[in-house]
């Protein structure tokens, strides 16, 4: 029978696979989404330490020249496999032609036909474009802010990171747009890599990846919604806790089973376990939300507080920092006081342990 704690169960064990090489974690997961905090670690480097062996901070960004994934946006920023980004291809322009944006696309295009390599900084030099009012309300390099419009746009690829900067490389985005049946095969394998990223899911979390697919992939909307209709219909799926959830039909949630012997785990906010707001209320019953950019006085959890799984149950969350060359975790729990069971205190101070190694630091210190 399909009960909510075989669907947490099912959640958890699908996703923290046994660690294996960076680029088969990167594939079998489908999508590692990036942020630029680092508190103490980027979420691409905390979601992949679980999921590889021996990771270390900021392997990913070291060896990404050498792997076959790329940077984009999917349903968020980060990294997805080369194979499963050609789908995301070709944009829409969303300038007017000749317009004074789409002339200076124009021109930084033919400026990285010729250059191996665009640094943001070297670019912005060349063309002096002055600065401008950014997304976020702040002002920033309108060169740069073109840069990143030409990325999404297919125009330029990140060809790596330079101290956390992109570096970009010169991309022909004069591929011809997909006739119908392509754009149906591209927008069903998205939102299948959509769902076996974050699958078991309610139905209206399948809702919102849709959304946010169309607003990665706008030249697939229509393809969407016909995607969204076929899925439905060829997933699995269970009424459970009042909500329909869907999962991959090929999988039988009652097979997986959480790893043992069981493992404390400090989880990055986009962690796949716990993306999904929504769903993590219905496992856990109580409610976690990413407070980085929420004013400090109104924070419950800390600015970035990582989610702390036990066994089948986020029993708490740890706030991470590095103290003279030593790891401290200030670590709160949901019940108010550590979990009775007599294994998790040793659990604990083993996550601790590999949390200090993966940062490269030599030692942490107990919580309180």
């Amino acid at each position: 029978m399909i009960s909510l704690p075989v669907l947490r169960r099912y959640a958890i064990a699908r996703s923290l696979f046994a660690p294996t090489t960076l680029r088969k974690a990167v594939e079998r997961l489908g999508f590692v989404q990036a942020d630029p905090i680092r508190a103490p670690a980027r979420a691409q480097d905390l979601i992949l330490r679980h999921r590889v062996r021996d990771y270390r901070v900021a392997d990913l960004e070291r060896r990404y020249a050498q792997l076959p994934v790329e940077e984009d946006f999917f349903v968020n920023y980060g990294y997805l496999p080369r194979r499963h980004h050609v789908h995301l291809h070709p944009r829409r322009l969303d300038v007017r032609r000749g317009s004074l944006a789409h002339r200076r696309i124009e021109e930084i295009h033919a400026y990285a036909a010729r250059n191996a390599e665009i640094h943001p900084r070297a670019a912005a030099g060349h063309f002096g474009h002055g600065r401008a009012q950014n997304w976020f309300g702040g002002d920033s390099n309108v060169t740069t802010q073109l840069l990143e419009r030409m990325h999404y746009l297919g125009y330029l690829r990140v060809a790596r990171r330079d101290k956390g900067i992109r570096v970009y490389a010169h991309r022909d985005a004069a591929a011809p747009p997909p006739g119908a049946g392509e754009r149906q095969e591209r927008a069903d394998t998205l939102l299948q890599l959509a769902v076996n990223l974050y699958a078991p899911l309610p139905a209206a979390t399948l809702t919102q990846l849709v959304s946010m697919l169309r607003r990665s992939a706008p030249q697939l909307h229509a393809a969407l919604d016909h995607a969204a209709v076929r899925a439905r219909q060829g997933l699995a799926r269970a009424t459970v806790d009042g909500a329909v959830w869907y999962w991959p039909a090929d999988e039988v949630p009652g097979d997986f089973a959480v790893q043992e012997p069981p493992m404390a785990r400090l989880l990055a906010p986009f962690d796949p376990v716990v993306w999904d707001r929504r769903r993590f209320e219905h496992f856990w019953d109580w409610n976690y939300r990413f407070e980085a950019y929420t004013p400090a006085p109104r924070r419950k959890l800390g600015y970035y507080a990582l989610p702390l799984l036990w066994r089948d149950r986020v029993v708490g969350w740890g706030n991470v920092a590095v103290d003279d060359d030593c790891l401290v975790a200030d670590i709160g729990y949901v019940a108010g006081a550590m979990p009775r069971d007599r294994a998790f205190a040793g659990a604990l101070r083993a996550e601790l342990e590999r949390f200090a190694k993966f940062l490269r630091l030599g030692k942490f210190r107990e919580p309180a």
